[in-house]
């Protein structure tokens, strides 16, 4: 199962959708725009999931942050489970999300675990990319 990307984005969700039981997955922004989506999904499909998974991401922050009586929370992953399987969402620090589903036979230990590997991979490349200048070249 390969994934449908906006950019160069398969590389991201590919390693996931490899995982048995893994149904789907998709690359987003934190503000619920789609960088990419696996074939499992029609683009309105990976939209109205990645604009969904955003405003959970949202509501797990808020939430996070009134349980702990502070202003603001940083989430490491939201793990929804249904009769239907798992979602799982993991941030970067980068705003963007990975959210990958999984019916109800898949090894969650496995996924979030190469969920978050792949988040990791995603950190490094956007650090390893050079910053840019004003001019929106390269800096020097």
């Amino acid at each position: 199962m390969t994934s449908r990307d906006a950019g160069d984005t398969a590389w991201v969700l590919d390693p996931i959708l490899e995982i048995p039981h893994v149904r789907a997955a998709v690359l987003l922004t934190r503000d619920g725009l789609v960088s990419g989506y696996s074939a499992a999904l029609s683009q309105a499909s990976a939209e109205r999931t990645a604009a969904i998974t955003s405003t959970v991401q949202g509501a797990c922050r808020t939430a996070a942050a009134a349980f702990a009586d502070q202003d603001n929370a940083d989430v490491r992953q939201v793990v929804i489970e249904s009769d239907h399987g798992y979602i799982l969402v993991v941030p970067t620090a980068h705003g963007t999300c990975v959210a990958a589903f999984g019916d109800p036979e898949v090894r969650l230990d496995l996924l979030a675990h190469r969920v978050h590997s792949q988040v990791a991979r995603l950190a490094e490349k956007a650090m390893a990319v050079g910053a840019r200048g004003a001019d929106g070249g390269t800096a020097a």
